[in-house]
């Protein structure tokens, strides 16, 4: 079992930058894979990002190039910094991971990009 607690969302103008945390209780990343998610109103939760034991990282297309993925392991912290905000990137972001089958997931923080 493990907890997963977001932070660092909030109000931004388009083109803004801000940097999401996902603090774990316990040491989890050097054995998997977490990953940002989001979701949009009226829309179905959306992989963002991912990385995984070994430091390898994927991300969904449209956040390619402005959003990178990191951790600190000695922290238990992953990181999801984002660049060049556009009003599209509105959304609560949630981290996950996935441990033997069950999926756990934070509280959420609410990202919004508005002028």
């Amino acid at each position: 079992q493990v907890q997963l607690v977001e932070s660092g969302g909030g109000l931004v103008q388009p083109g803004g930058s801000l940097r999401l945390s996902c603090a774990a209780s316990r040491s989890i990343f050097i054995i998997y894979t977490m990953g940002w998610y989001r979701q949009a109103p009226g829309k179905q939760r959306e992989l963002v990002a991912a990385i995984t034991p070994g430091g390898r990282t994927n991300y969904e297309d449209s956040v390619k190039g402005r959003f990178t993925i990191s951790r600190d392991s000695a922290k238990n912290t992953v990181y999801l910094q984002m660049n060049s905000l556009k009003p599209e990137d509105t959304a609560v972001y949630y981290c996950n991971v996935d441990i033997s089958g069950r999926g756990y997931w934070g509280q959420g923080t609410q990202v919004t990009v508005s002028s």
